[in-house]
């Protein structure tokens, strides 16, 4: 009778070494931060599964109510001079700018921020260009920033969404 509870106790044993646990998500980080004359702030947080679509969630804070703003991730992590330092949108493929949910668009465009009447913004999108891990669309100490103004999916190589408001650099979480 004991060598079956020994038997068992290894067997059990066995299977749990054999087992791994699933791989943690990889996740990073955005603290925007208001650029001069600006009150705009708040976090973008990107999670991805292996082999999965990046999630991007944002909460932000300090926008005129009701109203619509450009976002987008830029190229460089240096949000020096108001955020210009981050230099243009993301776009290592050479797209032109574009909707975010459209074949022909920049890494770094993402959908418009719609702020309440109480001047906040969430986005919870998913993005299947980008990634945290490596390869051409990482967006790892890159910047993300928001616009004054709404993009209008179609201006070159901008969308017109006019100053930097906001920027932040992208880490890792």
């Amino acid at each position: 009778m004991p060598y079956r509870f020994l038997l068992l106790a290894l067997s059990t044993a066995a299977l749990a070494a054999c087992s791994t646990p699933a791989p943690q998500p990889a996740q990073a980080i955005a603290k925007l931060q208001p650029t001069s004359g600006s009150k705009v702030s708040g976090d973008v947080k990107f999670t991805q599964k292996e082999g999965q679509q990046v999630m991007i969630s944002a909460v932000i804070y300090g926008l005129k109510p009701n109203s619509e703003h450009g976002f987008h991730i830029h190229d460089k992590g240096d949000c020096g001079d108001n955020g210009n330092a981050a230099a243009g949108h993301f776009n290592p493929m050479g797209n032109p700018h574009g909707k975010y949910d459209t074949t022909q668009h920049h890494m770094g465009d993402l959908p418009s921020l719609k702020a309440d009447s109480n001047g906040v913004a969430s986005v919870n999108v998913q993005s299947r260009d980008i990634t945290l891990l490596a390869g051409p669309g990482n967006v790892i100490d890159r910047a993300v920033i928001v616009h004054a103004q709404p993009d209008d999916y179609t201006t070159q190589p901008t969308g017109n969404a006019g100053a930097r408001i906001a920027c932040a650099v992208i880490a890792r979480n």
